[in-house]
């Protein structure tokens, strides 16, 4: 199963814009389901089995605004070293890894709660 990230970020005049990212592949557009058919568009049928849950991008007890702002300051900063040939210095690419890999355990935590009322029902039913 591909997990696909959407992630809030903004371009040079302040803008917002989604960046959608799977493994290595990304696309960007004015809305989370712009980023995602532009991302949908370039995977392969084998990828295509995708879970996707998306939230407000509003911090919670999984993601705080903290990181949330450093994690879009530093997706401007790798924009902006791409663009021009360049990275990130390997202090801020480690931080930005870490960022990444927190905001998706994040989202599976977030899913998981979720998910825990739908299957304690399921489990009632099924009784």
């Amino acid at each position: 199963m591909t997990t696909v990230a959407i992630l809030p970020v903004s371009n040079a005049s302040g803008e917002r814009l989604y960046r959608a990212i799977a493994g290595d592949k990304q696309s960007t557009g004015k809305t989370a389901g712009e980023a995602l058919d532009a991302l949908t568009a370039q995977l392969e049928g084998g990828e295509l089995g995708t879970l996707l849950i998306l939230q407000s991008f509003r911090p919670d007890w999984f993601f705080s605004e903290f990181e949330q702002q450093r994690l879009s300051e530093l997706m401007n900063r790798w924009r902006t070293a791409r663009d021009q040939g360049q990275m990130l210095p390997p202090e801020q690419q480690a931080e930005l890894d870490r960022l990444v890999e927190t905001e998706l355990k994040a989202a599976t935590a977030r899913t998981t709660a979720l998910m825990l009322p739908i299957m304690a029902k399921t489990a009632q039913l099924q009784t």
